[in-house]
């Protein structure tokens, strides 16, 4: 059995700032790897041999492309500023 730990925060102005900027830095990973995934995905087409990159932003990509062709999800979009900001730790970081 999987336990989470979901966590409601009331910042300040400086740690609003903070995670403001983390989930910026989330939002451009992910959108970088979304544009990379899309490339890499015509060049599969064509050649079965590309390497996937494996950050965090990029391993939740990965996760939202298996939901795609599993048939549970849309196709990923790109993510805007403002519209569900979010990022994740991993307990090592």
């Amino acid at each position: 059995m999987l336990i989470a730990h979901k966590i409601a925060l009331k910042p300040n102005n400086v740690q609003a700032t903070y995670f403001a900027r983390a989930a910026g830095t989330a939002r451009f990973a992910y959108n970088w790897a979304l544009d990379k995934w899309q490339k890499q995905y015509e060049a599969w087409k064509l050649d079965n041999t590309q390497p996937r990159p494996s950050e965090m932003a990029i391993i939740q990509l990965g996760q939202a492309f298996q939901n795609f062709f599993a048939g549970r999800a849309k196709y990923p979009k790109f993510k805007k500023k403002g519209v569900h900001d979010r990022f994740s730790l991993s307990n090592d970081q």
